[in-house]
């Protein structure tokens, strides 16, 4: 998953004060001085710590692969010479000078930046100067295990009209064990990255042709995403919700009004003149179903109202961070929008949080986290409103007994919300599900219900969705499961193996009873060795692979074999199509389940 650090003035803000953070941010220095050590022209701008490491970026030519070992060893150096991490305050007009005599132009920029009267500090060890706010450790002897592991690049206050720059990221850790550990859990997020395993078992593609960051799925991944989508849609009518279905295009107009226009607008893509109306393509799906909702007066008796939706919407996202499924130009939001009264807000927040538990509870993703995200500064509407909306959010979280953690600033620009992020198998951080409150919208769209008393009044609006999106959901389960997906959501689901041609007729029978038990089944009747059939159902990750020769046909039994090996006795085919089946039922949302960690 790419960061998206916030660029401040400093890196004051960026820098937790613990011991890890601290020597992580330290080691950033370190390499920052090894660098121009290397490439004395190079320019330093930031280097903060962030999870699970660090970052330093550069204006110097780009890096080639062999300059790791070669930034690594002059750390090394730094690192044996034990100097002490030393801190300066300055006046600025020295703080001016000292960077712009050593040609620091980025330093002098961020110098400039700091208001008046805001205290500036420098960090020194050695001969390198650097301008921090800090915390650093003592001297630099205490690194004791670090590692620098990639180039990118980075655009300048993560603007790209500003100069590309050189990115070097690199981590740190208390001992050389805990080192080991994380680069051997990096090696395993390689192996499960979803872009490798997606060619890999052929569940989707990116086509230049078509446009980068517009995914194209596959039959096999439809299949998931299609098992995803029915999970979904039962449990909508379960809940209470109503299916729409609304345009991809709307009036310029519609997005003014809604305020996307004001707030989103370098995010919005694909105008078009229409009779001289201009057009845009969706980037969200709320104010479409805001027109649904004032298409009639509505009673306090309807609310609250669930609108729901599979929709797709298109959002420009810079090239540089296009990354797989996780960050595309067009998605699909498992979206609903709620309509009800003030009164209610409580009820159908915790309502939201259940379902999304239940959801996530389903791919046993048990560890979930919850965040309370505030109200940004670029806020639309009073601040009394926004008040009363995240004391009401606080209140769900408590009653709910949930541990949260506040987001300050976080909140979407037309209200607060509680995002909901999960760990996978790997122990990394996810946010998909997300439940944010409203008040912004009614107010802008002028909607309204009748009260008891016959006056009108202004309903509240609860954005809610659960995957977040399709694109991201699926990258995040192709991770967590490393393309092994459990029975009932794997897209082949068992493969018939014939051992020669002579079986091949059973082979047929063996399938045809599977697909007429609902299973998703194919066959392997190929000319290929069994071996060579079985490493390819494997490499396929099937979960059960179904051996069938000349002696199982005239038993009328068939072999099965799981894909992590286990060879199971050989069984009557219906006595397995009941087995398959049995297993292959989805789970039932709001059922206890029992913990088991993803088959690899």
């Amino acid at each position: 998953m790419s960061e998206r650090p916030v660029i401040r003035p400093r890196d004051k803000g960026d820098v937790p004060d613990d011991p890890l953070s601290r020597l992580r941010h330290s080691a950033s220095h370190v390499m920052a001085d090894a660098v121009q050590r290397l490439r004395p022209k190079a320019k330093v701008t930031i280097g903060p710590a962030i999870e699970n490491g660090f970052y330093y970026d550069f204006d110097t030519e780009p890096f080639a692969p062999d300059d790791i070992e070669k930034i690594e060893a002059e750390m090394a150096k730094i690192v044996a010479q034990d100097v002490p991490f030393e801190r300066k305050v300055v006046p600025r007009a020295e703080a001016l000078r000292l960077f712009a005599d050593k040609g620091e132009t980025y330093k002098v920029e961020i110098i400039q930046s700091i208001p008046e009267g805001e205290e500036i500090s420098l960090y020194q060890h050695g001969d390198f100067v650097d301008l921090c706010a800090g915390p650093h450790i003592e001297r630099t002897g205490q690194i004791k295990a670090f590692k620098v592991l990639s180039f990118a690049g980075a655009y300048w206050r993560g603007d790209e009209r500003n100069p590309q720059l050189q990115r070097v990221y690199g981590t740190a850790f208390a001992s050389k064990d805990d080192l080991k550990a994380h680069l051997t859990r990096l090696e395993e997020a390689k192996r499960r990255d979803h872009r490798v395993l997606g060619k890999q078992l052929d569940l989707f593609s990116v086509d230049e042709l078509v446009g980068p960051g517009f995914v194209l799925w596959h039959p096999k991944g439809a299949i998931i995403r299609t098992v995803l989508e029915d999970m979904i849609r039962r449990e909508l009518v379960r809940r209470g919700y109503q299916a729409v279905f609304t345009p991809h295009v709307a009036r310029e107009q519609l997005l003014v009004k809604s305020g996307h226009m004001e707030h989103y607008k370098e995010n919005l893509f694909g105008g078009m003149e229409l009779e001289g109306q201009r057009y845009l393509v969706r980037p969200m799906n709320c104010p479409f179903h805001i027109a649904i909702y004032r298409s009639q007066l509505r009673s306090h008796r309807e609310l609250p109202i669930r609108y729901a939706e599979l929709g797709a919407v298109y959002r420009f996202e810079r090239s540089g961070v296009l990354h797989g499924l996780l960050r595309v130009r067009g998605f699909t939001q498992d979206d609903a929008h709620i309509f009800l009264r003030e009164d209610q807000i409580e009820e159908e927040m915790a309502a939201c949080v259940r379902f999304g538990l239940d959801i996530l509870n389903v791919f046993g993703f048990a560890d979930v986290k919850a965040f309370l995200a505030t109200r940004p500064e670029n806020f639309m509407g009073e601040k009394p409103a926004w008040d009363r909306a995240e004391a009401a959010i606080r209140r769900v979280l408590e009653a709910a007994g949930m541990p949260f953690e506040v987001d300050e600033g976080g909140g979407a620009f037309y209200g607060p919300k509680i995002d909901l992020k999960i760990r996978d198998a790997l122990g990394r951080e996810w946010q998909c599900t997300t439940f944010q409150l409203d008040f912004q919208l009614p107010e802008r769209f002028e909607l309204e219900y009748v009260a008891p008393d016959g006056s009108r009044q202004r309903p509240v609006m609860i954005h809610r969705a659960l995957f977040g999106s399709m694109e991201r959901f699926m990258a995040v389960l192709i991770e967590h499961f490393a393309g092994a997906f459990p029975l009932w959501l794997a897209p082949v689901q068992a493969r018939v193996l014939t051992v020669s041609e002579k079986a091949d007729v059973w082979g047929r029978e063996v399938q045809a009873r599977l697909l007429a038990a609902d299973l998703r089944a194919d066959a392997d009747l190929s000319a290929d060795k069994l071996g060579a059939k079985i490493r390819r159902a494997q490499m396929e990750k099937i979960p059960y692979m179904l051996v069938v020769g000349e002696r199982d046909m005239a038993a009328r039994v068939v072999s099965p074999r799981t894909r992590d090996g286990q060879q199971m006795p050989a069984m009557p085919l219906d006595e397995l199509a009941q087995k398959l089946a049995a297993e292959a039922i989805p789970p039932v949302l709001g059922a206890p389940r029992a913990e088991k960690k993803p088959t690899v």
